[in-house]
């Protein structure tokens, strides 16, 4: 910790440069235009951290900035068809397209470009923006949060300081908008540190892996929408696979697999690199190549598993408390409202001179369209956590087409994701093809184009409580599934005949926080690294 820090002022400070706290900078500068705010952002510029292809519901979009067209907003790809694939072995089912997945009026985009056209919008009216600072903890006194710390730069692994050292800054504000993403660093200090959480599910989650392709001109279908479920995963396991075409001759794939399996042995990455192969899929990517690739955790819990939007000083917003439409498989214009919401439960306090919890906002996000849509889709991911995949196709119709999101009932979560896994003993091993290095590939060869990068002389952003523990529980019990589960190869264990133990290489970390999540014991802390560090996706991608 540096001796001396530089303290900076504002009415406001956001921590993540998303498009929650993009949309809530400039809500907030569109309503209180002499209202300070200032917005830090981890990756090296705006949009560093987001990969291509995501397909946008503009609704909030046109609240918060209806001529966004006029504007320039590169949204230029308009959804065309929608198709719904139901994949076996070798053969696929196309299957009536749900209500939550019709894309009409939606557009299909670069959301890394989005989130840069919009910090320009924020930055023309007046906010602050910072990329490349990394929030590294929230500044609390008298039992209220009044800003972040950023972290330090030119720390040594061993925790010395090194010639290049920098000191953080303490951003101090009257409110505190975290917008981090899911499973925040802050945001899980401030959740238990408020007890935000204690009446809420339990929040579970997915892992999204995504590759950005470029393929021949004669084989592109802007505006193509695909889903897929079924095959590679088995009936107990939520998942499945999405494919846009957009932009100049560009696929978005990937695969997501929720985070409550129960197999030790399945490996997120190996589903979704053999899920390419299947004959209804592979035909998108023939002559192409492979330019980009990612992964993130995703909130899957839904309404019942928000905690409380507030706390002293501040406010959740975006993927930090978990507003994704599962369903739907959107979250940018959810992320948006609730960021809109906050900044205008924070521009009424703070006219009105309050500097305390911004409680405007839960009333006005139960009154808005986010709860309404967030209320009628709450019922769809834990059925089939329940029953399965047939079961849970079953309630997802029954809830969408008999009682149209209005059941007189709502399913529970049962279990955090951590809680799932069967003991490697109890469970089958799977057998995954080596890649082709055509249209499958290695984890090191996708980390490799993710441009991911984190300075080496610095202490490992990923850490574990107890050491001791990894031996014992997650080698012994669960052979070591972290080794698996991770998509970017940081986590081996080696010398496993002899005296195992565990290799943390922490500099291949593309920010997914699936090991913060999945570890059997919550052994594994994701901290921040270095401003800057990470995965870098430039314009375009």
């Amino acid at each position: 910790m540096s001796d001396t820090v530089e303290t900076m002022e504002f009415d406001v400070v956001i921590v993540g440069g998303g498009p929650a706290g993009l949309a809530a900078a400039i809500r907030l500068k569109q309503l209180a235009p002499d209202c300070s705010v200032c917005l830090i952002e981890k990756g090296s510029e705006i949009g560093a951290h987001i990969l291509s292809g995501a397909v946008i519901e503009p609704r909030a979009l046109t609240e918060l900035l209806p001529d966004w067209a006029a504007r320039g907003a590169p949204l230029a790809t308009k959804a065309g068809e929608d198709r719904f694939l139901f994949l076996t072995a070798q053969k696929s089912f196309r299957l009536p397209t749900p209500p939550s997945l019709h894309n009409h009026g939606n557009y299909i985009v670069s959301l890394g470009d989005v989130c840069r056209w919009l910090a320009g919008q924020a930055e023309a009216l007046g906010v602050e923006i910072y990329p490349g600072f990394a929030g590294a903890a929230a500044l609390v006194e008298q039992g209220r949060v009044v800003g972040v710390r950023t972290g330090d730069m030119g720390i040594a692994p061993d925790g010395t300081r090194t010639p290049a050292f920098q000191p953080g800054m303490a951003l101090r504000a009257t409110y505190t908008l975290l917008a981090e993403g899911c499973r925040g660093s802050i945001t899980k200090t401030i959740l238990r540190m408020f007890d935000l959480r204690r009446n809420a599910a339990p929040q579970t989650y997915a892992i999204g892996i995504k590759e950005l392709w470029e393929i021949p001109p004669d084989r592109a279908r802007p505006g193509l929408i695909e889903h897929s479920i079924g095959w590679p995963l088995d009936r107990g396991t939520y998942g499945g696979s999405f494919l846009y075409h957009f932009g100049q001759n560009l696929v978005s794939y990937g695969f997501v697999i929720g985070l409550d399996y129960r197999n030790p042995w399945l490996s997120p990455f190996e589903e979704m690199q053999r899920a390419k192969t299947h004959p209804a899929l592979r035909g998108h990517f023939t002559g192409g190549r492979r330019i980009a690739y990612g992964a993130r955790a995703l909130n899957e819990g839904g309404l019942q598993a928000l905690p409380r939007l507030t706390f002293p000083g501040g406010a959740l917003i975006g993927d930090a408390a978990g507003f994704l439409n599962v369903p739907k498989i959107k979250g940018t214009h959810a992320a948006m409202k609730s960021g809109m919401l906050a900044a205008e439960a924070l521009a009424e306090a703070l006219a009105a001179g309050r500097p305390d919890e911004p409680a405007g906002y839960d009333a006005a996000f139960r009154a808005s369209w986010l709860h309404t849509e967030l209320h009628a889709a709450r019922n769809i991911r834990p059925g089939f956590a329940r029953f399965g995949l047939w079961g849970g196709l079953a309630n997802a119709a029954i809830d969408a087409y008999l009682f149209r999101g209005q059941a007189p009932w709502t399913l529970g979560w049962r279990h955090a994701d951590n809680e799932a896994l069967r003991q490697a003993a109890d469970a089958p091993k799977i057998a995954y093809p080596k890649p082709d290095n055509v249209l499958t590939f290695d984890r090191l060869s996708s980390v490799f184009i993710s441009n991911t990068n984190h300075a080496e002389n610095q202490p490992a952003h990923l850490r574990l409580a107890d050491p001791s523990r990894w031996r014992t529980v997650n080698f012994d019990a669960y052979a070591s599934p972290e080794s698996r589960y991770c998509p970017a190869g940081v986590y081996e264990a080696v010398d496993t005949d002899t005296a195992p133990r565990l290799q943390i290489n922490a500099q291949n970390c593309v920010h997914c926080k699936t090991c913060d999540i999945k570890d059997p014991t919550q052994n594994i802390d994701w901290v921040t690294p270095e401003g800057g560090g990470g995965p870098n996706y430039p314009s375009g991608m």
